[in-house]
């Protein structure tokens, strides 16, 4: 059996994943796994671009200010405070290395999206900024001698004793190699889980893995209810999508019905510019009025020229389907985009299991609350990926734990790949319909009946890929179901037909293997 020590184990290669690996080998050995390659991941497709109160004009009590708004009550302060400061300084200290953010006149332009109340947005690229700083992080990785990195490589397994993570067994598909990572430390970067959506921005690899393997090895998983709808997802016939960013409305886009009227003025006093949560409600609700799938956003009123420039990648991407954004109305509809709770970390990203570390969509720091503000989600991603890193460095300097060698026949059985997806489909359209955008009791007690069943005449094989899959689609879905349906109220990214309103108590939803969903206070 291949045994591989390692004295950081980074599972993931989205910013957190890249992010924590680079600074990790300033210290020791870094091994950094993806299941795909490493341009695959939500952070490569961010187009909003990465928020810090940088400008004069600006404070860090502002976006904290905006952060714990767009929050509804469930953000840690103290969480929040260290990503508005520690985040500016991880920012310039990114500029320092190299990263060239967008600028005019030798001043880095901002930008202005949905709940900020000052433009902090930091773009490159005009609306690459996801895939420029990925790609800048890629090359300092590749360029690293003691960064070891596995594409292709299934992380299937945590493998904790005594409640302590020393590694992970993995399967790499191409090589049909099986491997044991023997670490110090883990840190799960793996994502997020808005993958099981029909309707999504995200890749279709951002499947909930690191949300499956952290509950299997006993973390605390927490407020899972929340995914964040976008608004503005491009609309097709034929269900083909691409993101349009917030930065789009934060130029000055309007929101527009099928009579071409604005309908977000009466909204929100902030009108486009609302949170996403409120506005992602508002489409849905106008469409289901008016019995639609669709609404409009607007920008012929906008200078074309700015609007070709800024927003090159959307245009070029609606161009494909006969649209000119600066001057045709753009078809959208929200779609799901980010997993605002997941694997319960303290500030220092750690879990409840020594040594393993979460970071970035896959974790839940308490910087989000009940709906993130928009682009928190890439500065989470550099604060808290080295928040994991400096805490990690307190076992750097102990013996490895031994693993005892057990046969490790992970395997693919490819005849099961069409029944695979066909019920990979089938979860997909039960969460859109009954763990959506709105939900209710019947509806997720309908979800929650419909996915235990869906392995119904699936015969498990142990340690087998697709059975492997199936079981962690089922696992992840279930949670998310299961945390909806114990929230009996309205607030943020979670709403509830039957509870419109917030409840008085602020709380947050905890889910560990073999034990009842709980309520920890916020």
């Amino acid at each position: 059996m291949n045994i591989i020590k390692t004295d950081f184990l980074v599972i993931g290669t989205g910013l957190a994943g890249l992010y924590s690996a680079f600074y990790a080998s300033k210290f020791g050995t870094v091994t950094l796994l993806t299941k795909h390659t490493l341009e695959t991941s939500s952070s490569y497709w961010a187009q909003g671009g990465i928020a810090a109160a940088i400008d004069p004009n600006d404070s860090t009590e502002f976006h904290f200010n905006d952060t714990l708004t767009a929050g509804r009550g469930l953000c840690d302060n103290e969480a929040v405070k260290i990503l508005v400061n520690e985040g500016k300084e991880r920012i310039l200290e990114l500029i320092e290395e190299g990263m060239k953010f967008d600028s005019l006149d030798g001043e880095i332009t901002l930008g202005l999206e949905g709940g900020h109340s000052k433009r902090r947005i930091l773009h490159a690229g005009g609306d690459a900024t996801g895939k420029q700083i990925v790609d800048f992080l890629i090359d300092k990785v590749k360029s690293t001698k003691n960064i070891s990195v596995f594409d292709n490589t299934l992380v299937y397994q945590l493998i904790t004793e005594n409640n302590k993570c020393i590694g992970a067994k993995a399967h790499r598909w191409h090589q049909k190699e099986n491997i044991i990572f023997n670490s110090k430390s883990v840190i799960l970067a793996s994502g997020g889980a808005s993958g099981i959506y029909l309707r999504t921005t995200n890749p279709h690899s951002s499947t909930g893995d690191g949300i499956g393997l952290a509950f299997q090895a006993g973390t605390e998983i927490r407020d899972l209810e929340f995914i964040q709808f976008h608004p503005t997802a491009f609309y097709s016939s034929t269900g083909k999508t691409f993101l349009i960013s917030e930065a789009v409305r934060g130029e000055g886009a309007y929101l527009v019905n099928h009579d071409g009227n604005r309908f977000m003025i009466d909204q929100h006093e902030l009108a486009e510019l609302a949170p996403r949560d409120v506005v992602s409600k508002a489409i849905f609700e106008e469409m289901k009025k008016n019995n639609l799938e669709n609404v409009f956003l607007k920008l012929d009123h906008l200078d074309p020229e700015k609007i070709r420039n800024r927003f090159s990648n959307i245009y070029k991407e609606a161009i494909k389907f006969g649209i000119d954004i600066t001057k045709d109305l753009i078809p959208i509809a929200p779609a799901a985009h980010y997993m605002v709770g997941g694997i319960k970390t303290d500030l220092n990203g750690e879990t409840n299991v020594k040594n393993l570390f979460a970071c970035g969509e896959v974790a839940s720091t308490g910087v989000h609350g009940a709906n993130r503000l928009a682009s928190n989600s890439l500065l989470e991603c550099m604060v808290f990926g080295k928040r994991s890193v400096d805490k990690s460095l307190d076992s750097l300097n102990s013996n490895f734990e031994n693993i005892s060698v057990r046969e490790n026949d992970f395997f693919v059985d490819k005849n099961l790949d069409e029944k695979y997806l066909k019920l990979k489909n089938e979860i997909a359209d039960v969460m859109t319909k009954y763990v959506g955008i709105v939900r209710d009791k019947s509806m997720l007690i309908k979800a929650i009946e419909l996915i235990n069943n869906i392995d119904a005449d699936w015969n498990y094989e142990m340690n087998e890929y697709f059975s492997n899959r199936l079981a962690s689609l089922k696992q992840v879905s279930l949670l998310i179901a299961n945390a909806a349906l114990n929230r009996e109220e309205s607030r943020g990214g979670h709403i509830r037909l039957d509870f419109p309103s917030e409840s008085e108590n602020r709380f947050h939803t905890i889910q560990q293997i073999n034990k009842n969903l709980s309520f920890e206070n916020a």
